[in-house]
């Protein structure tokens, strides 16, 4: 079904660019990093090949795609890829190119069909990939094995929980080792939570910035809340509590990913935020005990899954006015577009047996806030597109200037948690950059390594192989 394809070694990092790792890995130890990281086109470029084309990325949620012939165009960072269910109802992510001259034979962002045809010169693709029909075929293609020129698949393509991740280096680990603790958090959300659902269609827009700028604010920056979203506070769109977002926790499971969440003490039963009438169904998923317990517990907040996956359990007000805050889930993937731009992708989720008036309550609510109209995205983009303007400048190039990230366990204070009942590394607040230096930490990895990089689990403790 499909065609498979083997992909090529890397070429050795340039000299230049391995001068930078070199200084980015020096400067982390002691809190700070290159601003040029964040708006180079040969790092940019770098990180599509060794970075974006090795990890695992989210691709989309299984309601998208529920029937056969159902799909929807994706992107692995740059690439276009062709997300369907085929007519035996198997998922495949197909390479959204013609075999005969790599013409794009997808040409419309989502639908359903048994066949792709090329507008090119007409070769036709089953839903599955393979190729079934060519024009004048027994006069110029009489020879052909067409078994061996079926549309490319991505080499590796896994689902948790209704999510599909993708990977296009054969030699990559499996999507559970990639994940490594990570694993654990998202089975204690998405599992306690259970079924959900897209609602419509992704949201998308271009803004200014660096993918790495918005991965790492949506996993923990809880720091920008209460100023540069000050207005939020003033309007009641938020509880003006001052240091409120310490109430987190930082949770840094390894291989980069983030998990930045708020519990509550264990006699409490917040699950998410969502009411009790929906949480009635949650924690039926076959969680141990302790991570059940957890997800009770647990008002929500935000996750990064490395590289470009931001998770968000909220429940934020849609209006001004009498609205109660209304918990909603919603999926971000910060696609780049080049060193100094990215293209958002939005996904708003609701638990598959709520009602239609709360599923409608909670979308409004995700529209209001976290959108291409939200009143917190519009904060939060001037801020990114000044930040990837800055690294940019010929000034902090040659002045090597550096952003600080020595919150926490460099300059502050902050306690590591030493009896939390999960994995990975636990701090007893949110005012602190662990998980910003674990993000580049592992952006290090692939960087540097031509071989798949090893996975770590104790963020404190990095293991590198040259």
């Amino acid at each position: 079904m499909g065609s498979h394809a083997q992909t090529l070694p890397l070429d050795p990092l340039p000299d230049a660019i391995a001068t930078l790792c070199d200084e980015v890995e020096e400067s982390l130890e002691s809190g700070l990093l290159p601003a040029r990281v964040f708006n180079d086109p040969e790092v940019h470029r770098l990180e599509l090949e060794r970075l974006f084309a090795r990890s695992w990325v989210y691709i989309g949620h299984e309601s998208e795609i529920p029937a056969p012939g159902d799909y929807v165009l994706r992107y692995v960072a740059e690439d276009p890829f062709i997300f369907v269910r085929d007519e035996a109802g198997e998922v495949r992510l197909l390479f959204d190119a013609c075999r005969h001259r790599g013409t794009q034979i997808c040409r419309a962002d989502k639908g359903n069909t048994s066949h792709f045809r090329c507008p090119y010169h007409g070769w036709t693709y089953a839903n599955n990939g393979d190729l079934v029909g060519m024009p004048a075929a027994r006069e110029v293609y009489g020879g052909l094995d067409r078994s061996q020129w079926g549309l490319i698949q991505a080499p590796k393509l896994e689902r948790l929980h209704g999510l599909y991740f993708a990977c296009l280096d054969e030699s990559a680990p499996p999507l559970d080792e990639f994940l490594g603790d990570m694993k654990y958090y998202l089975d204690m959300s998405f599992g306690y939570v259970g079924d959900l659902e897209v609602v419509g269609d992704p949201h998308r827009w271009i803004l200014g910035g660096n993918w790495k700028t918005t991965a790492e604010n949506s996993m923990a920056d809880d720091y920008h809340v209460t100023f540069l979203h000050r207005s939020m506070v003033q309007l009641g769109l938020l509880p003006d509590g001052g240091d409120y977002f310490k109430a987190c926790h930082h949770i840094s499971p390894g291989n980069g990913h983030g998990v930045s969440f708020e519990f509550s003490g264990p006699d409490a039963r917040v699950n998410f935020g969502y009411p009790d009438d929906v949480a009635a169904a949650f924690g039926r998923n076959g969680l141990d005990p302790q991570q059940a317990d957890l997800a009770r517990r647990c008002h929500g907040g935000g996750a990064n899954v490395f590289p470009n996956l931001a998770i968000l359990f909220l429940q934020l007000s849609p209006t001004l006015g009498d609205d109660a805050p209304t918990a909603f889930t919603s999926l971000r993937l910060w696609q780049p577009h080049g060193p100094d731009k990215i293209e958002m992708w939005n996904w708003v989720l609701v638990p598959k047996g709520s009602s239609d008036e709360f599923k409608q309550q909670s979308y409004r609510a995700a529209m209001a806030t976290f959108s291409p109209g939200g009143v917190f995205e519009q904060d939060d983009s001037i801020a990114w597109r000044s930040i990837t303007r800055t690294a940019g400048t010929t000034f902090a190039r040659r002045i090597g200037f550096q952003f600080n990230y020595q919150m926490g366990d460099q300059v502050g204070a902050v306690e590591t948690v030493a009896d939390w009942p999960g994995p990975g590394h636990v701090t007893s607040h949110a005012y602190e950059e662990t998980l910003h230096r674990m993000l580049y930490r592992r952006w290090l990895d692939f960087m540097r390594n031509e071989d798949y990089p090893p996975s770590w689990t104790d963020p404190r403790v990095v293991v590198r192989e040259h």
